[in-house]
This record gives C-alpha cells, structure tokens and sequence, in this order.
C-alpha cells in the first residue's frame, strides 16, 4: 500500500497533496535546528534516531532516481536547488514517525515473514525465480547494506504497511459520494444548436490606409522581421571532393576486369503470399490447374495478399517458401505448406542474377575509384584550406581552386535555410546556425566539424538585425488580420443578439431561420463531449454551466461559433463503474494517509543536527 500511494504522490492530485505535505512537515519543526544530537545522528524523530549512514544512502539513491530522469547525476549545487537533501530527510522522516507509532502498538513480523520477504524478492532470484545467495549479497554490497540493516529496514517496512493498511486498508468511498460523481461524470444533455459565419453576417467594410496603420501600430510585434545573417558555405567531405574528379575509361575498365568476380550479383525475385482457408485452398488449386491468374483468385475471394520484398533466395529464412518462390514462373504462383496451414505464394517480377556488364557497372565503378583517391587526399586539402583560411583568402577564391561547389544562404535563428547544403546531417544543422550566430562580421571563424569526418566553413557577409516592418511590407497581411478581426467581432455580435432573443423566449427554429440556417440536434453527450466528435469539450463545458433549460453561445475548438438550447437532460443513476470507483477510494486513502503522517509527524517531532547533516553532504561529496 505504501507503495501504490507513493505512485500516487506523482500524479496531479499527489502532488497537490504533496505541496500540503511540505506545508505540514514544514510546521511541525523542519526548522528546528539543533546541535545537542550524536556527531553522527543526522536527525531524530521521537525516539527514532536517523543516523548518516542510513540518511547517505537513501540520499543517493535519490540522486540515482534523478539522473535516470535528467540524464546525468546532479551536482551538489544542482541537488540543493532540486531540494534533494529537504525532500530525503522529510521522507525518512515520516518514515521514523509511522515506525515509531507501530512499535507502540506492538506491531512487529516473525522471522518466518522476513525470509518469505527475502525469497520472494526479485533482486535476490537467479534466472529461474528462486533465491539466490550471492546475489543477496552482491545486492547488499552495491547498497552499502549489512544484513542485520537489510533486515532492520524490512522489518520496519513491513510494520508501517501493517499499521496503514489496518487503519486505512478498508477505506470505502460512501454510495453517496459514488452516485453524486457519477452524475458529473455520465450525465447526458442533448441540444438544438447552429453555427454562426462570414455568410450570415453583413461583410465588414474594407478597411482604411489610416485604419491600417492604426492597426499595425497596436500589433506592431506581431509584425517583425527576424536576424539574418547572409553567410558563404564551403563543405569539405569525401563526397564533395569525389565530385571533382574525373576516372579515365581505362581506370574503369581495369578496376571492372580486376573486380568483376565480386560484382556478380544473385537472382532477385518480388513474393506475395496469403493464408487460405479450407474452402480457398480448393479454389486456389483448381484456379492452378485451369491457369487462372493469382489477382483473379484473391480478388475473387476478397483476399489482400502480403508483399514480402524483392529477395535473393539466399535472404529467405523460409526454406519452403524459399524453394517455392525460386521455382515459379513470373507472375506464377503455388499452394504451399505454412504454419497456419496452406498459403498461395506468387511471384511478381523477376530481376535476372549474374555479372554486370562494364557499361551496367561503369558509373558505380568511376563512383567508387573517384571516392577513394577522395578520401586519400582528404586530409592534405583540408590541411591547405585552413592554411589559406589563416592567410585570410576569401572562400570563393577557395572553393575556385579545389573546384568545390560555393554555397550562400540567409540564415535565420532556426537554420531552416542550411538545406542548401545536400545531404546534411540533422544533427549538423543546429551546430552550425549557433556558430554563425556567434560569428562577427568580418572576423575568421574556425572549421565546423560534421558528421561523417567532413568539416564546413563560413565567412559572415552581412547581417540583418530584427525591425519593426513597414505598412508597405505587410499590407496585405494587416488587411487580412484586420478584416479577419472585424468578422470575428461581427460574429459574436450576432451570437450576443441570437441569444437575446432566446433569452426573451424566441424559439431557436425561428432565431436560426433568420441568419438563414437550420438549428440541427446533437446526439446526448456528456460534460466532456460527444463520442462521434460533433460536441467538442468546449461546447460540451458551456452547455452543462447551467440547468436544463439553459441556452448561450459559445466557440468551438474548431473555432465555429455555436448558438444552443438544452432540450434534453439525462441523469446518470446509481454508482461509479468498479475501476473509477476503487481509483476514488485509493484517492481517499492517500488523502486521509496525508492528513495522518502530518499529524504524527507533528506530534513526534522533528530534530535535526545541522552540523552532522553538512558534514554528511560534504562527505558525498568528496569535500
């Protein structure tokens, strides 16, 4: 139980708790700072003493349940801010304070508990589920654990769930608060509703140049442009530099005589198959023996067949369907064993093995022998392009003399714009935006390192900063806003009036029939919406803020402006379905669990040794 209310304490109820929690630990004397405790009592609760050691290792593990989450092992400085050391102390606290209750009721567990405790816990079993010695000791070991502590602390563990479950074990949550909470949840109301738009209002009138520059003055921040920086790209990658090099025919051709035993390539065929039933391996067969085609035979038995791929016959792990597939015709098919029974295999196409011939391989060849003299000469260019980088030569002076390709962008603080380099690494990208950002203007900027051993550099051409736009630059855009604000306040206009009149009794038919629409009636659906979607939650929200006659307006969150009439309420009867139920009684329980360990807690006390407590951190530390 313990267990499953400290689950609890993650979610948003918990932690509203939680926050209480803090408030009541906080009262009963976390500030009680004293210094009359043993050098190595770090703090006492009542007659429960929280030592170093103990408060050390459940301190870690904290830490090591934060860097699981983080990432990383806070620091000491990052733990204090995380309120690590506060939040330890108050859980061992509370803690001490239901151990000491316990023992005061004469709660205990036998030692026959204990080894049934041990057995059964999975830190301790060996690959088949039972007990294993060296484990328990290995686990003790990386713990910091004695046994006799191991044991302690079970033994503890297992009087405070004693105590919470005999005291809040048979927690029920009474019929009436069940009947009550099942009314806000199932309750059903059903509506005639209609939507207000551009077409039953009057078009606004085009706005004014003055109206306009009124407008953009009151949204001028909305209308800005963002830093861009004009920026020369030179990429260095085996890639880039296979690109300058021209094979000679003859090269080609000595590599394909030197290589063509390693370019055969095998057989490759396209497979489908699909599973048949009893009734379908006979029309299968029979198909087979007329020479019907296989499309024919699955669209007549409404079947869709598989696509296995296009594969070599050494790729399939199927013998079977291995054998069968590389002895079919193209486009034949066969009925073939399988382990749901019998399946039809067909194959679709069929690409034909054996060696390439030089033109087939040429290009792949010329690829390859470009891309290996590239990867020799790779670290002697990149060796001169930063010598002529320190001799402040421009980058297109650069890019001229090893022939590589001169890229130009106008960066902006996303690096959307560095697409223009092909086939760059997304992991590259916001590496380079942060270094041109950092960049100055006319100041040499170090290579970038990319992925795949390549390297990029930049020179800054200009920048330009981020300022208000001009009337000039965005009418068009202001136009659209403003006239969009205009019909948007003409709208709710008309569903203010529309409500008026329901509001002095005018039937919804006939407020609807004047904008030229017609209400239509919603299915019944509850305060959260409908299932089919057409009742959103929003709606759903303002149709249940009143009683079953209540009527209003509201927006959508597909942004439609609706005009109701409740004309129908369903009241949900009896309790809560079992699952919510027991979720409600669990919330109970951990409710009424909060308000006792702050009660106990402060009635036992909380003392704590400053001084033994720095120095217990300093330690974990390594000060």
């Amino acid at each position: 139980m313990l267990d499953s209310l400290r689950a609890f304490a993650k979610s948003w109820p918990g932690k509203i708790l939680g926050g209480f929690l803090l408030v009541g630990v906080a009262g009963f004397g976390i500030n009680n700072v004293i210094t009359d405790l043993g050098t190595n009592t770090i703090a006492r609760v009542g007659d429960q003493e929280i030592n170093s050691r103990q408060f050390l290792r459940a301190y870690q593990n904290q830490l090591n349940q934060v860097a699981q989450q983080i990432g990383s092992l806070p620091t000491a400085e990052q733990a204090m801010s995380f309120g690590i050391p506060g939040m330890v102390l108050q859980s061992m606290a509370q803690d001490a304070a239901l151990t000491q209750m316990a023992n005061g009721f004469g709660m205990g567990v036998s030692e026959d508990k204990l080894s049934e405790m041990l057995r059964e816990d999975p830190s301790f079993q060996n690959a088949v589920g039972t007990f294993n010695p060296a484990s328990f000791k290995q686990v003790l070991a990386n713990s910091g654990l004695t046994e006799a502590e191991y044991f302690e602390q079970q033994g503890n563990a297992a009087k405070r769930q004693q105590l919470i479950l005999s005291l809040f074990g048979d927690t029920k949550l009474p019929e009436t608060a069940s009947a009550l909470i099942n009314r806000y949840v199932a309750d059903q109301r059903s509506i005639d509703y209609f939507v207000l738009g551009e077409t039953n209002i009057e078009t606004p009138a085009a706005p004014t140049e003055a109206e306009l520059a009124a407008y953009l003055t009151q949204h001028q921040s909305e209308f800005r442009t963002v830093e861009t920086r004009n920026v020369q790209l030179l990429r260095l990658s085996a890639a880039d530099l296979a690109a300058t090099k021209t094979i000679a025919d003859a090269d080609v051709a000595a590599e394909y005589e030197r290589t063509k035993a390693s370019l055969t390539r095998p057989e490759r065929r396209t497979i489908q198959q699909v599973v048949l039933n009893a009734d379908q391996v006979t029309a299968f067969e029979a198909g087979l023996t007329a020479g019907t085609p296989f499309a024919t035979l699955v669209s007549t038995a409404g079947l869709t067949p598989t696509d296995i791929g296009t594969l070599a016959q050494s790729e399939i792990t199927d013998t079977n369907l291995a054998n069968a597939a590389f002895g079919l015709p193209n486009d034949g098919f066969a009925v073939i064993d399988g382990v749901a029974g019998k399946r039809a295999v067909h194959v679709s196409a069929i690409e034909a093995g054996g060696a390439p011939t030089l033109d087939e391989a040429r290009e792949d060849i010329a690829h390859n022998l470009a891309l290996a003299q590239a990867r020799n000469e790779l670290a002697d260019i990149q060796d001169q392009i930063e010598e002529l980088r320190a001799a402040f030569r421009p980058l297109t002076e650069i890019a001229e003399r090893f022939n590589l390709d001169l890229y130009e962008a106008d960066v902006t603080s996303t690096g959307a714009e560095l697409s223009v380099l092909p086939d760059l690494a997304q992991e590259d990208r916001p590496r380079i935006t942060q270094a041109i950002f950092a960049a100055q203007q006319g100041a040499l900027t170090a290579a970038i390192p990319l992925a795949g051993n390549a390297n990029v550099w930049f020179d800054l051409t200009a920048i330009e900063p981020a300022r208000d736009e001009t009337l000039d630059e965005v009418r068009d855009r202001v136009t659209t806003a403003l006239t969009a604000e205009r019909t948007n306040n003409a709208i709710l206009a008309a569903q203010a009036a529309a409500v008026t009149r329901l509001d002095n009794g005018e039937a919804v038919a006939d407020v609807a029939a004047s904008y030229n629409v017609f209400p239509q009636i919603s299915p019944a659906f509850t305060r959260f919406g409908a299932e089919d979607g057409t009742i959103d939650a929003a709606v759903a929200s303002a149709v249940f803020a009143g009683d079953d006659k209540h009527h209003g307006s509201v927006v959508s969150q597909d942004g439609e402006f609706i005009v109701f009439q409740v004309v129908d309420l369903t009241a949900a009867t009896g309790p809560l379905e079992a699952p919510a139920n027991a979720s409600l009684e669990n919330e109970a329980r951990v409710g009424m669990y909060g308000d006792f360990v702050t009660a106990i807690s402060t009635e036992a006390g909380l003392r704590v040794n400053q001084q033994a407590l720095t120095q217990a951190l300093q330690l974990n530390t390594g000060l």
